[in-house]
């Protein structure tokens, strides 16, 4: 195919082929958010090769691959992406490290344009403009571009309430979901979600990770930042020690002083106007009894 739009956290993505010699296609996991939408928020030209490295362009930020198992972290290489800048552009270089070999991809944008340009290497006619890891670099970017938040975090809904809970890997995020899933609650998502300000309320939605999702969103009405315990247990925070540890588990890349101010700004916000807690938890159906019993 030649286009397609995708609606992803509200997000309306068109994706355009070049020219002939491009094909686009994705993966399952998408196919639930596809749109019929004419009005796209951003629209991104899908090119064959990579474009000749800029000579004025300046490295801002370099990233080694990295991969996590078994809640440690292994470097496999000292190369995985790299983000230059270049007067008002924004380039990402990197490497995609699945499929063939010696593959690279490049997104070119402007924080404030509609048409950002992505380039992929390789012999292959067809190209998947979400290929691992332009996904979460390009839903990141639309974040900052659109002054809302990218956050490690499992999202839940039930009884008309929206709970979100954070933490780094190995916290429990996975473990949690699973638990409200259990007790007949709707998982937003149990790893990645975006927040964003819709008609001043916060709401969480969840981005496609897994195959047959289906796109799903809640309002935040309470925050928890959770750890491992051997009894459950909800301690309060004060207003900057909630903004610190919300940011903690917020995507960021503090290269550049007006992201780090946007997002600075909506987390106050967002840590200002919402209820936020520390939650110790057992692994256990418990602590869903212990925090709903806590809400009354």
């Amino acid at each position: 195919m030649k286009s397609f739009n995708l609606n992803i956290a509200n997000y309306d993505i068109r994706f355009v082929s070049s020219g002939p010699e491009t094909d686009l296609f994705l993966k399952k996991k998408y196919s639930h958010f596809y749109s019929c939408s004419g009005n796209a928020d951003i629209t991104v030209r899908v090119h064959s090769g990579i474009p000749k490295p800029e000579e004025k362009a300046v490295r801002v930020f370099h990233a080694p691959y990295i991969i996590e198992t078994e809640n440690r972290k292994v470097k496999i290489n000292d190369e995985f992406w790299t983000v230059y800048k270049s007067k008002n552009d924004i380039l990402i270089d990197t490497i995609l490290p699945f499929g063939k070999k010696n593959r690279k991809a490049c997104l070119r944008m402007n924080a404030g344009a509609k048409e950002w340009d992505l380039y992929i290497s390789g012999a292959e006619k067809k190209r998947d403009p979400l290929e691992y890891p332009l996904d979460g670099l390009l839903l990141y970017y639309l974040t900052v571009r659109s002054g809302d938040i990218f956050i490690h975090g499992s999202g839940v809904s039930i009884n008309n309430r929206g709970y979100l809970f954070a933490g780094v890997s190995g916290k429990g995020k996975t473990t949690i979901a699973r638990l409200w899933d259990e007790a007949g609650a709707t998982v937003i998502h149990d790893d990645r979600l975006i927040i964003r300000n819709i008609y001043d309320r916060f709401v969480m939605y969840n981005t496609p990770v897994y195959n047959n999702e289906t796109p799903r969103s809640s309002p935040v009405d309470k925050i928890f930042l959770i750890d491992h315990g051997t009894a459950n247990s909800i301690v309060p925070t004060g207003k900057s020690e909630a903004l610190s540890l919300v940011m903690a588990n917020c995507i960021q890349h503090l290269w550049d002083p007006s992201i780090i101010e946007s997002l600075t700004e909506v987390l106050v916000k967002l840590t200002s106007e919402t209820d936020i807690r520390r939650l110790f938890f057992k692994p256990d159906k418990s602590v869903i009894s212990y925090i709903l019993k806590n809400e009354k």
